[in-house]
C-alpha cells in the first residue's frame, strides 16, 4: 500500500533484565467502562488501559448519555469515575457511533443497545468494517432487536432496540467472548433467564464482573447465564495488567540471550494465560505466581528468562480461545523451535483486525521459515539456528498484534528490520517499545 509508513526496529544491545508492569487489561477495561455506563450511580475505576480501542468505548458511552470523568494517572492508565444511565436507559445519540478499530466496542454495544427504545448506527474504520457482525446480530434478533440491513454482516449497521426483549437459550456456533457478552448484556434487561452455550471455553471476564454490578450470573466451563430485568448498581473496578501484552514481553525475554524478566500485577485468569501453558510445552523457562486478586480476577507475576532449547508442540483446538491474541507471537517462537508446531482450529484468525493466519504465514516466509495452513490448522516448521538477515521488511496490515510480533524479530535479532504501520501498537500497548528498551538499559 502506497501510504504505509515503515518504522525501523533496531536490535537490543543488552539482555532484558528487571521488572515491568504492562498496561491494564484491554478486555477488562472495555467491560469496566461499558458496565459502569449501564449501571445506576457512580462507579470508580482504576488501571483502565489508555488506548485507542478503549477510548472508542468511552466515546461511545458518552454519546449514549453516560458521564465520564477519567483522566490519565501517573502510570499512564486512566482513572476516575463514570456515572451511568441506569434505569433510565441510554439516550438517543444525535449521530452515528464510530467504534474505530474496536470490534469489542461494536459487538458489545449491540447487546447494550438491544433492550432500549433507541435507534443507533454503528460504524468503524476500514478494518473494522471488514470484520463479521452477523454472529452477534443473529441471537439479538432472536431476542427481539432489529437491524438494518437485516442480513448485514458488516458495519455500518443500524440497530433498533426493543423494551420487550425476550430471554433465550442460544447455542453459539463458535467460542467468542464478544458474542457471549453481547447476549448476556442484552439478557440483563430481558424477561427471564438468558443462557449461552459455547462449543469451547472463551474469556469469562463478563461473567466475573457482572455480579459486581448486582447481576445474578451463573457460569460454567462452556455455559453462562444471567437473570433478566435486573437493576444494575455502580461498582468500583481496578483493572489488572493485560496478559496479552505481557506475552510479547515474555517472548522477547525468551528469545533475547541472557534475559531475565518479571512482569508484575498481570491478570492470571486461566482463560487468558494459555500462552504460558503453550510456552511451557515448548520448553520455555516461564512461570506464573498468584499474589492477589482484583475483584474476582486473579493477578500476580510472570517470570520468564532466555530459553535456548525450544521444541515444537501441538496446541489443540479447545485451547485456541485462550491464545487467540497470542498466536502470532507464539508462531514466532515456533519459528525458533526444533520441529513442527501445530496450532489447531485457528480459522477465527482470518476474522481479526487483519487476516492474521495469512499474515503469519507471509511473515514467517520472509524469515525463511516454512509455515502453512491445512484446513483450519496452522503448521510452523522451526529452525533453532534461525538467523535474521538485514533488510527484512514486514507488513503489519495495521494490526497491533502483528506490529509487535514482527518488531521482536528486530529487537531480539542481530539486524534491524522494518515494520509497516508500527504505530498501530497504540490500540493495545502504546508504550510497548519504550518498555522493552527500558528493560535492556
Amino acid at each position: 500500500m502506497a501510504n504505509e509508513q515503515y518504522t525501523t526496529i533496531k536490535p537490543l544491545t543488552s539482555p532484558l533484565e528487571g521488572t515491568v508492569k504492562v498496561p491494564g487489561d484491554k478486555s477488562i477495561s472495555h467491560r469496566a467502562v461499558l458496565l459502569s455506563a449501564m449501571a445506576e450511580g457512580v462507579s470508580n475505576l482504576e488501571g483502565v488501559l489508555d488506548s485507542e480501542d478503549v477510548r472508542s468505548s468511552i466515546t461511545a458511552v458518552e454519546a449514549l448519555g453516560a458521564k465520564v470523568e477519567l483522566s490519565v494517572a501517573e502510570d499512564g492508565s486512566l482513572e476516575g469515575s463514570i456515572e451511568g444511565w441506569g434505569n433510565a436507559g441510554p439516550s438517543q445519540p444525535d449521530h452515528e457511533i464510530d467504534c474505530g478499530n474496536s470490534g469489542t466496542t461494536a459487538r458489545l454495544l449491540m447487546g447494550i443497545i438491544a433492550p432500549w427504545d433507541i435507534e443507533v448506527t454503528l460504524t468503524g474504520d476500514d478494518s473494522l468494517k471488514r470484520r463479521p457482525m452477523r454472529r452477534n446480530t443473529a441471537p439479538l434478533m432472536k431476542m427481539g432487536a432489529r437491524f438494518k440491513p437485516a442480513e448485514a454482516d458488516h458495519l455500518p449497521i443500524t440497530e433498533i432496540g426493543n423494551r420487550a426483549l425476550r430471554a433465550i437459550t442460544y447455542d453459539a456456533p463458535m467460542a467468542s467472548a464478544q458474542l457471549k457478552t453481547a447476549v448476556l448484556l442484552a439478557g440483563v434487561f430481558a424477561n427471564g433467564t438468558t443462557t449461552l452455550n459455547e462449543p469451547a471455553p472463551s474469556r469469562n471476564h463478563t461473567e466475573l464482573m457482572l455480579p459486581e454490578f448486582g447481576v445474578p450470573t451463573t457460569a460454567g466451563t462452556r455455559v453462562a447465564s444471567v437473570s433478566g430485568l435486573t437493576q444494575m448498581h455502580a461498582s468500583d473496578i481496578k483493572v489488572p495488567g493485560d496478559p496479552s501484552s505481557a506475552a510479547f514481553i515474555a517472548v522477547a525475554a525468551i528469545l533475547k540471550r541472557g534475559s531475565d524478566v518479571t512482569i508484575e500485577n498481570v491478570s492470571l485468569n486461566p482463560a487468558r494465560i494459555g500462552f504460558v501453558r503453550t510456552l511451557e510445552r515448548m520448553g520455555a523457562s516461564i512461570e506464573e505466581r498468584r499474589t492477589g486478586a482484583e475483584g474476582k480476577e486473579p493477578s500476580g507475576t510472570i517470570h520468564v528468562s532466555y530459553s535456548p532449547s525450544l521444541h515444537g508442540c501441538e496446541v489443540p483446538s479447545q485451547h485456541f480461545a485462550s491464545i487467540i491474541d497470542e498466536v502470532p507471537v507464539l508462531a514466532l517462537v515456533a519459528a525458533h523451535a526444533k520441529g513442527v508446531t501445530v496450532f489447531r482450529g485457528v480459522a477465527e484468525l482470518r476474522a481479526k483486525e487483519s487476516d492474521r493466519l495469512q499474515a503469519i504465514i507471509d511473515g514467517l516466509e520472509i524469515l525463511g521459515i516454512d509455515a502453512w495452513e491445512e484446513g483450519d490448522n496452522l503448521f510452523v516448521e522451526g529452525d533453532p539456528n534461525l538467523v535474521v538477515n538485514s533488510g527484512l521488511r514486514f507488513e503489519s496490515h495495521g494490526d497491533h498484534r502483528l506490529a509487535m510480533t514482527w518488531s521482536l524479530v528486530g529487537l531480539c535479532g542481530c539486524a534491524p528490520v522494518e515494520v509497516a504501520d508500527f504505530e498501530s501498537v497504540s490500540v493495545s500497548y502504546p508504550n510497548f517499545l519504550s518498555d522493552i528498551e527500558g528493560l535492556a538499559n
